[in-house]
């Protein structure tokens, strides 16, 4: 629904504005595709393949207008890593097939997860979680393209036995390899800072390959990309004996590709766009994974940077991406003996620039800022990574987000409360508002989560420490942020309206929510307790409390 005033746009200003915007996002997508492939151990024209068939499927069957959908460089180290676990000798054909392989499982399982209507398990991976665990990417990548850029051919091994060797062999280092490779970052990071969302990354690529042509640099030991096939992809069909050893690796693609996606979609929406929507997105990427598995695609997910030049561009509906992908398609029937030019140095200048975007080192301090455990628990993402491993980093990644939601709701927040001076409003009492009146005798708790199983403990314990300190004789809880009690919660309240009883202490129950009134009707304590001891909210509680304790006064001074 257009803004009031606002003049509608017409088809014909709707296209040119897609059609700008796909063409500049090509620009960015195609380089950065090719990089990525490069990044996943695989020929570069792969990158371009999965530039084109799942883009084309996304932009026909997604929710958002703008999403740009390729690869990542978070899936392409996923799918990397994977790779050489099933074709360690990197042999090219095997390569083919277990690429195909590994995108049809991540599509599949996108699809099933689509199908059982599972789009809110991209919630389980919390923001710290995911900003630690993308730094820890961003650091293998980085890591793992710097002996290209300085013309170095280095053994495979662990991410701190790939320090320990790249420290040893610096002085190895071809200073023309790094010449083209510092030279490419300079352009890169310069058009960036001076030029926002211009095709930075290709003119990178153009000028080395320039440079290349000019200076014969393959004659001088720069390493290039080499015979790149000409034309569309061929068709691959995967290989169901490497589905039980890739299946694993593909549910991280799969979870990863999804929240990535959902999260870009989501960041780069209009106003006035549709909402984007999950189990859609996990049915189009399935899709799009499963379509583009059987022409030469790696495992693809929404990208940021690519959409992020489609929406500064002004793209306005899934036109745009199909411009890139027409793109990308020209590029291979037209221009791949160019890009097998490319030197080696820039091309790993060009996944350096990219991936130093994952670290963002003032969004740790940020979480920092807000809440110390979120922080912990986003340095263990991140170290996980390069000590363990992309896969166990991303297992890791995942548990950790799980254990801080389970310590989270392990204790849940019990505050006694306190009123505003002069008015009807009851916070919880601290150091910053010593003025808040207490009421001797009566002690307001108000527990901020469901009850069940998980916290009942904590909320035994948290409850009967109150007791002991401020000895009541009413205990009230104000149960109004409770939208829940499991039965393990109930037998607290049967346990502490007994045991209160025995000690001389009533129990007052405040503010029920409708599924929790219910099931304290259905165990009888409501009628245990009496409607004198229910209220619907905490100043109608205090009320009845000043009224018992003004009788008994009043009853002294008649005596």
């Amino acid at each position: 629904m257009a803004k009031p005033g606002a003049r509608p746009e017409s088809g014909a200003s709707t296209f040119r504005l897609d059609l700008v915007a796909g063409l500049t996002a090509a620009a960015v997508v195609i380089p950065k595709a090719m990089a990525y492939a490069a990044v996943a151990g695989l020929p570069v024209v792969v990158g371009l393949y999965t530039a084109v068939l799942p883009m084309v499927v996304y932009a026909l069957l997604g929710s958002s207008r703008v999403l740009s959908v390729s690869t990542t460089t978070t899936l392409a180290i996923l799918a990397g890593t994977n790779l050489s676990l099933a074709v360690p000798d990197n042999d090219p054909a095997r390569l083919v097939t277990a690429t195909a392989t590994l995108a049809v499982l991540t599509g599949l399982i996108l699809l099933a997860a689509g199908a059982l209507r599972l789009g809110f398990v991209a919630n389980f991976i919390s923001e710290p979680v995911l900003t630690g665990f993308k730094a820890g990417i961003g650091l293998v990548i980085i890591l793992d393209q710097i002996p290209k850029l300085l013309g170095l051919h280095l053994p495979k091994g662990g991410f701190f036995q790939h320090v320990a060797s790249l420290a040893q062999s610096i002085p190895q280092t071809s200073m023309i390899s790094l010449a083209v490779g510092a030279g490419t970052i300079l352009v890169v990071v310069a058009m960036d800072r001076l030029l926002p969302n211009s095709p930075a990354p290709l003119v990178g690529l153009g000028g080395a390959v320039a440079a290349s042509v000019a200076l014969n640099l393959q004659a001088l030991g720069v390493d290039t990309v080499g015979l790149v096939p000409r034309g569309l992809p061929p068709f691959t069909l995967p290989d169901v004996a490497l589905v039980e050893q890739l299946l694993p690796g593909a549910a991280g693609l799969a979870l990863m590709s999804f929240a990535e996606t959902i999260a870009v979609g989501r960041a780069f929406a209009r106003e006035n766009d549709p909402p984007v929507k999950a189990n859609r997105e996990l049915a189009a990427t399935g899709i799009s994974n499963l379509a583009g598995a059987f022409f030469g695609a790696m495992p693809s997910g929404g990208g940021t940077s690519q959409t992020a030049v489609v929406h500064a561009a002004g793209g306005r509906t899934q036109v745009a991406s199909l411009v890139t992908a027409g793109a990308a398609a020209l590029v291979m029937i037209l221009l791949a003996p160019f890009i097998g030019l490319i030197p080696q140095p820039a091309l790993a200048a060009i996944i350096i620039v990219t991936s130093i975007g994952l670290i963002k080192p003032l969004e740790f301090v940020r979480i920092r800022q807000v809440r110390t455990m979120e922080f912990r628990w986003a340095l263990v993402a991140c170290l996980a990574v390069p000590i363990f491993g992309t896969l166990r980093g991303i297992v890791i990644a995942i548990l950790v987000s799980l254990l801080a939601l389970l310590a989270r709701l392990a204790r849940p927040r019990i505050s006694v409360l306190a009123r505003k001076p002069g008015s009807d409003i009851f916070r919880p009492r601290s150091a910053d508002h010593p003025e808040d009146e207490s009421f001797p005798g009566l002690l307001l708790l108000r527990p901020e989560d469901r009850i069940f199983f998980a916290n009942i403990q904590g909320v035994r314990e948290r409850m009967q420490a109150l007791l002991d300190q401020h000895k009541p004789r009413i205990l009230a809880l104000d149960l109004s942020a409770v939208p829940d009690i499991e039965y393990s919660g109930l037998k607290v309240l049967i346990d502490a309206e007994r045991k209160g009883a025995e000690r001389g202490i009533k129990l007052w129950l405040i503010g029920l929510n409708p599924e929790v009134l219910q099931v304290v009707r259905r165990c009888g304590l409501a009628d245990r307790l009496g409607q004198e001891a229910m209220f619907f909210n905490v100043p109608e509680a205090v009320a009845k409390f000043d009224s018992l304790v003004e009788a008994p006064a009043e009853s002294a001074g008649r005596a």
